[in-house]
C-alpha cells in the first residue's frame, strides 16, 4: 500500500519505519529528519496525495509547565493544545480524496474528534486510531500491541455492512501485514476510543500512585516491607489487578501520563462531574516526590553530605526527561535550598567521583521486570564513580544492602533485619 505519515517525532519515526518494511511509506515533519527506510519528503502534499492510508501522528501539547517535572496541581486546569493537529488536517484534507484514510493516531480527550477534529476531514474518510506505545520501547510496542483501538463515527465494526467504505476493515488488514502478534481489535465510536486511551494511561498513573502511596506508610509505621505489599495485591488477578507496575519506587513520569491527568482535570471540570480523581492522583504524584525529597535532605543534614540523585531521564535507557519524577524531587530538592548533583549517562554525564547522598532514581531491572518480551537492556549498573562514605538510597529496594563501602538504605523496608 502507499502510505503517508505526518509527525516523524521521537514516537512516530519508528512507527513509520516499521510500517515500511511492507509497504511504500512516504513521511513528512517540520523539522529536518533522517531514514533509510521511509521517503521522507519535503513537501505535505508529496507525503498524502494518492496515498492508500495518511497516519497524523501530531503532537497535542501542553504548555511546557504542565509536563509534570515540577508542581502542576495548583496551576488552572488545561485542556491539551489541538491547534497543531488542525493545521495538519486542514492541508491534508486539501490533498486527498475519497480514496484515501486519514487515520488520527495523536492523544484527545474524550469528545474532541467528534467536536473539534472529524469535521475537517471533509474530502477523504477518517478514523481515530490512537497507539499504547512507550519510550523505550516504541518498535516492539508498535508490532506487538495488546490492542488495536479504531474509533468511527457510528462505532461499526468491519463486519457490519453499513461501515463506510469498511474502514475498519482496510485499516484490520493493513495492521496484519505488520504486527507480530495477534492482538484484539476494540472498534467503538469516536469517544470510546479516545477513553480507551487516555484512561489506559491514567490507570498506570493510579496504580504507580496506589503502591507509592503503599512505601509512604511502610516509612511511617515501620515494621513494613511495602514488596510483601505489592506482591501479595499484584499477583491478586482474580479481582483487582495484574503485576505490572506495581512496584513501589519513583513515581509516574514520561510525556504521556501526567500530562493526560492534567488535561483529565480539565475534562472532569468542564463536564461538571463533581469530583476531580485526577486530580488527586496528580497531587499524589507530588506529594509522595516531596515526601521522598524530605527524607534525602534529612539524610543530608544527618550525615553532612551534598545530594545527588542518580539517574535524570524519566527511566533507564532513554535519553528524555519529559515528565521526569526525578526532576519533580529534584525540585523540591532546590525549593529547600539544597540543589542535587544530577548524573545520567544521556542528560548529565559525569563520572564522579562522588561522595554524597545518593537516590537510585533508575533501576533498570525493576523498570522492565515485568516487560522481558521487549528484549530491553535490564543489567543496572551505576552511571558515575561513588566513594566510600556515601548514602545509597534505593526506592527499588535492589541494591546490595552489604556494601562495603556504603550506607544502603531501601527506601519503603523498615522492617527490621531486612
Amino acid at each position: 500500500m502507499k502510505i503517508g505519515f505526518i509527525g516523524l517525532g521521537k514516537l512516530g519515526l519508528p512507527c513509520a519505519e516499521l510500517m515500511a518494511d511492507q509497504h511504500e511509506v512516504s513521511g513528512y515533519d517540520i523539522y529536518d529528519r533522517t531514514s533509510t527506510k521511509i521517503n521522507i519528503v519535503t513537501d505535505l502534499e508529496l507525503a498524502t496525495r494518492d496515498k492508500d492510508i495518511v497516519f497524523v501522528a501530531v503532537p497535542t501539547p501542553h504548555h511546557p509547565d504542565y509536563d509534570g517535572s515540577k508542581p502542576t496541581s495548583h496551576l488552572p486546569n488545561k485542556d491539551f493544545d489541538y491547534d497543531p493537529v488542525k493545521q495538519v488536517l486542514a492541508e491534508v484534507n486539501d490533498y486527498t480524496d475519497k480514496n484515501t484514510l486519514v487515520v488520527l493516531i495523536s492523544t484527545v480527550l474524550p469528545g474532541t474528534v467528534r467536536r473539534e477534529l472529524a469535521p475537517i476531514i471533509t474530502q477523504a474518510r477518517f478514523v481515530y486510531n490512537p497507539y499504547l506505545i512507550a519510550m523505550g520501547s516504541v518498535a516492539w510496542d508498535m508490532v506487538n500491541p495488546e490492542m488495536i483501538i479504531i474509533g468511527t463515527d457510528t462505532g461499526l465494526g468491519y463486519s457490519d455492512p453499513n461501515a463506510p467504505s469498511h474502514d475498519v476493515d482496510v485499516l484490520t488488514k493493513f495492521y496484519g501485514s505488520i504486527m507480530q502478534n495477534r492482538p484484539r481489535h476494540v472498534v467503538g465510536t469516536y469517544e470510546e476510543a479516545e477513553s480507551i486511551k487516555i484512561f489506559y494511561n491514567t490507570f498506570i498513573s493510579a496504580k504507580l500512585s496506589l503502591v507509592n502511596m503503599i512505601q509512604d506508610v511502610a516509612l511511617k509505621i515501620g515494621h513494613m516491607d511495602v514488596d510483601i505489599v505489592t506482591d501479595a495485591l499484584a499477583r491478586s488477578t482474580q479481582r483487582i489487578m495484574g503485576p505490572q507496575y506495581m512496584t513501589a519506587g519513583m513515581g509516574d513520569g514520561g510525556a504521556c501520563h501526567p500530562r493526560d491527568n492534567i488535561a483529565l482535570r480539565w475534562m472532569a471540570q468542564e463536564l461538571d462531574l463533581g469530583y476531580d480523581l485526577f486530580d488527586s492522583i496528580m497531587t499524589a504524584r507530588e506529594k509522595q516526590a516531596k515526601n521522598m525529597a524530605e527524607f534525602l535532605l534529612e539524610q543530608a543534614e544527618k550525615y553532612d553530605l551534598p545530594l545527588l540523585i542518580h539517574g535524570v531521564a524519566y527511566k533507564p535507557g532513554v535519553e528524555y526527561v519529559d515528565g521526569s519524577y526525578s526532576l519533580l524531587v529534584a525540585h523540591y530538592l532546590n525549593e529547600a535550598g539544597r540543589p542535587p548533583i544530577l548524573v545520567d549517562p544521556f542528560t548529565h554525564p559525569d563520572p564522579g567521583p562522588f561522595q554524597a547522598v545518593v537516590l537510585l532514581a533508575h533501576s533498570a531491572n525493576t523498570t522492565y521486570k515485568y516487560y522481558p518480551y521487549t528484549q530491553q537492556k535490564t543489567v543496572s549498573k551505576l552511571y558515575c564513580e561513588l566513594d566510600p562514605g556515601c548514602i545509597i538510597v534505593d526506592p527499588w529496594r535492589q541494591f546490595p544492602k552489604d556494601s562495603n563501602y556504603a550506607k544502603v538504605i531501601h527506601y519503603g523496608n523498615t522492617r527490621d533485619g531486612r
